[in-house]
């Protein structure tokens, strides 16, 4: 690792995962076995970063996230506080056999403070999920979607901004 990589001494990052260099991982961060993080992102306080995880380069996950088995996120994604995305479509404490249902987060996404990302979706290019929102179905590219479920209501731009009306 880099100068300018950090890892405050309270991070739990197992040895078989993989920091890049110019990260930052904040105060009580745990990053599970084979989770990957990639170059200059910023992990923030009480992030969980679950096993086989992988995160690209220069995203930022802000406090309290939980990212299950299971998801990928690509480069430049911002994840708002709170946010957590699922892993399996059948939850029950009492089965042994569960599926891990893969989630993929494209390149450019954002997803607001408090989201649900449910398993199994695609969150397409640049897209925006609101804050609050509970993501049941795939979001395409250049798309803000909010509610529960989350519902498309504009086409975006690069940067976010309305660019039409749904």
């Amino acid at each position: 690792m880099s100068d300018s990589t950090y890892i405050h001494p309270t991070a739990a990052i197992d040895a078989r995962a993989q920091v890049a260099t110019g990260t930052k991982v904040w105060i009580n961060v745990q990053i599970r076995e084979h989770a990957k993080v990639g170059e200059g992102c910023n992990i923030g306080k009480d992030v969980y970063v679950d096993r086989n995880v992988t995160i690209g380069n220069r995203c930022k996950i802000q406090n309290s996230v939980s990212i299950y088995d299971g998801v990928t996120i690509e480069d430049d994604v911002f994840v708002g506080p709170h946010a957590c995305f699922t892993n399996d479509k059948l939850p029950r404490a009492f089965v042994t056999d569960w599926e891990i249902t893969p989630t993929l987060v494209k390149k450019g996404a954002s997803i607001g403070a408090n989201s649900t990302i449910v398993c199994g979706v695609t969150v397409g290019e640049y897209a925006m999920v609101a804050a609050g929102s509970v993501v049941t179905r795939d979001v395409p590219p250049y798309t803000l979607v909010m509610g529960n479920p989350a519902r498309a209501v504009a086409r975006i731009d690069q940067r976010g901004r309305r660019v039409e009306e749904k």
